[in-house]
Order: structure tokens, then C-alpha cells, then sequence
């Protein structure tokens, strides 16, 4: 962690002087840049996650059989959503010792997350062949599905990151807003179901886009094209005034922390 604040230091002059001073997108260029601490704080939430489990890393084997496969998708998003409003407040020591680019710590907390959804597909590849199921061409979409998934996770975890520094209230209601969110999203029933009335404000729900797409790349559910297309956008909006709202409030974070 020591040589890790030492590189930090001697980078911070690209931040102040250089393009990223310069530009909106800050934040996004100073994750690119600073990519390794993303994969040092990445691998070191995954091994606190597992080093204390009395099975280790079969631990990680373990859990997602203990569950349906797009639920397992659907705890990676809501979990991955509370570390990324914890982040901050988690790396609190090192937000108020040295300047880096804050929004490493939201990113950092979504990816040791994949290896559980890793996991998770392998069990579901195990079943399916236990099944017989077949899968079609759409499980190439499998990816992007992916994709959307943890841009819809991070979308709402750098708002919420950057809010709890703030308020901390936020905390208290997170969980409860988690568990709401959970059932107002397309889990244990398809979008299909929600009436045409409905369907705009349902494509408001970040979640609802990849999740769709995710149910029809395994196990081909039909997929609604626009809804899953309005849901991702929300996302991508959520993820570009997030960061904007990111950069904006930054500076405050090593003071109010």
C-alpha cells in the first residue's frame, strides 16, 4: 500500500497539468490512467473477501450453486451497488493521506464482483448440461449483457459513492432501497408482464435493460428490444452525470470523509 501511495504522489502533476485537467470527462481519463491501482484495490477486496472463509476459494464455487443463476446476477448487481457507495468511506485513509482519482474506488468495488457472476455461469453451463438445454446463437449477447450489467451497477454506485461521502444517511437507507429496487426490477417475472401504461416509467429502472438480455441470451426469453434499448440508456446517462457529478463534488471528499 506504501509503494502504491508513492506512485500516486509522483503522478499527481499529470493530473493537475496535464489533458485531463482539461476536459469534462476527467474522472474517466484519470481511471485510464491510474488503471493499476483499479486492479491492486480490485484483487485486494477479493482476497478480504475470501481469506477469512473457512473454504477459501471454494467457498467461491460453493455459494452461487446455493441459488438460481439470474438471481445470482441480480445479488451480483445489488451487492456491487452497496460496495460502490461504500467505497470511499472504505478507503477512507488513503482518500485523506494522497490525491488519486476518486472514481477508482466505485470501479474497484464493482469488479471483484465478476468473478462471483464467473462463477455463477459455470454452474449455470453445469446445469444446462445436466438438462440438456441447448443454447441458441443468442448466448453470444452474453457479453454485452455483462457489460450493461456492471454499467448499470456502476451507474448507481458513483452517484451513491459520492453521496455518502456527504450524507451520511445515505447509509441507512441503502439497504432498504436495495430491497425495493429488487422487486420493482425483472426478477422473478418478465417485462412482459408490466402493462403498456407502465412501460415507460418501467424503462426508468437502470436494471431492466440487462437483465432482459440477460434471461433472453441463457435461457432465450423474448426480448423487448426497446425497453431493454430505453433501460440501457438510462443507464449511460445515470454513468455520464454520475462522473460529472463526481468531478464536481471531489475536491470536498478528503474534508468531509
Amino acid at each position: 500500500m506504501q509503494l502504491m501511495i508513492s506512485h500516486l504522489a509522483d503522478t499527481t502533476g499529470w493530473v493537475e497539468n496535464g489533458p485531463a485537467s482539461r476536459t469534462g470527462l476527467r474522472p474517466l481519463l484519470e481511471v485510464i490512467h491510474h488503471r493499476d491501482l483499479v486492479r491492486f484495490l480490485a484483487l485486494r477486496d477479493l482476497k478480504v473477501r475470501y481469506k477469512q472463509a473457512a473454504f477459501g476459494v471454494a467457498w467461491a464455487l460453493l455459494q452461487p450453486l446455493l441459488g438460481v443463476a439470474v438471481f445470482t446476477i441480480v445479488l451480483y448487481l445489488s451487492a456491487s451497488v452497496n460496495e460502490c457507495a461504500e467505497s470511499l468511506v472504505r478507503y477512507s485513509a488513503l482518500v485523506t493521506k494522497v490525491y488519486f482519482p476518486r472514481a477508482i474506488a466505485p470501479l474497484a468495488s464493482v469488479l471483484p464482483g465478476l468473478a462471483d457472476l464467473a462463477v455463477a455461469s459455470v454452474a449455470l453451463a453445469v446445469l444446462m448440461a445436466v438438462t440438456r438445454t441447448t443454447p441458441g446463437l443468442a448466448l453470444l449477447a452474453l457479453p454485452l449483457a455483462v457489460l450493461s450489467l456492471v454499467i448499470a451497477a456502476l451507474a448507481v454506485g458513483i452517484w451513491l459513492s459520492a453521496l455518502n461521502v456527504q450524507f451520511r444517511d445515505v447509509r441507512l437507507v441503502l439497504a432498504f432501497s436495495l430491497q425495493l429496487w429488487l422487486f420493482v426490477s425483472p426478477v422473478l417475472y418478465p417485462p412482459s408482464l408490466v402493462h403498456s401504461g407502465w412501460r415507460f416509467a418501467y424503462a426508468l429502472n437502470p436494471s431492466v435493460g440487462p437483465l432482459a438480455l440477460l434471461r433472453w441470451s441463457l435461457i432465450g426469453m423474448p426480448l423487448d428490444v426497446t425497453l431493454a434499448a430505453e433501460s440501457s440508456l438510462v443507464a449511460l446517462v445515470l454513468l455520464v452525470s454520475g462522473l460529472r457529478y463526481f468531478q464536481a463534488t471531489e475536491r470536498r471528499f478528503a474534508d468531509v470523509i
